[in-house]
């Protein structure tokens, strides 16, 4: 039977975590990386389909394809960050159905319908369990959605020959260890009962 985390846990992925706006000068290795990916990919997805895809801007090379495309507010910010990623989801994730679903041969064409629907909706929880990951083995995170996503996409994606022709961008989220002194104070979150209902 499952126990509950404790309280210092929690702290540390939701009520002390702040998305962050600079980071302080302290090595992020790609371990620590390799690490958040390895506890995101096991949340679930229908069927396990798994259709989140991450690319990963450490290099001043990657850093300056990107740079451009950021929104001015998000620019700095992002330039400082010992490390980028791009969130994204892939519409052609099908093709990896039958690894990752091999005891149903058929699970290829259950999407058919729904392709980018299921591509976007899976790939956005899993890049949440991304953030959660990350906060929780001690990382900061600046979650961004201010970004020219066609320009990204034509910069990346659409023009790749290979797999990566077929990904779209969602968000993007900075990586390192944040400078408290850059965060704003807490916005207030809606009550339960202004949220929720109960039926």
């Amino acid at each position: 039977m499952a126990h509950p985390v404790n309280d210092h846990a929690l702290d540390v992925i939701f009520r002390d975590a702040r998305s962050q706006n600079g980071f302080i000068e302290k090595d992020l290795p790609e371990i620590l990386i390799r690490a958040v990916y390895d506890l995101t990919k096991m949340g679930p997805t229908s069927a396990n389909c798994s259709p989140a895809r991450f690319v990963f801007l450490h290099t001043p090379v990657g850093k300056e394809r990107l740079l451009p495309l950021m929104s001015e507010g998000n620019r700095e910010k992002t330039a400082q960050a010992p490390w980028t990623v791009i969130m994204a989801h892939d519409l052609g994730f099908q093709e990896k159905m039958p690894k990752l679903f091999p005891h149903n041969p058929g699970a290829k064409d259950w999407f058919n319908h729904n392709r980018d629907e299921t591509a976007l909706r899976n790939a956005t929880l899993q890049t949440a369990y991304f953030l959660i990951a990350a906060r929780a083995i001690g990382l900061d995170c600046g979650p961004m959605s201010g970004f020219d996503m066609a320009g990204v996409n034509a910069e990346f994606f659409e023009s790749d020959e290979g797999e990566m022709k077929h990904w779209r961008a969602n968000w993007i989220c900075n990586l390192g260890y944040g400078d408290k002194t850059k965060i704003f104070p807490r916005s207030p979150r809606l009550e339960f009962d202004e949220a929720c209902r109960i039926l």
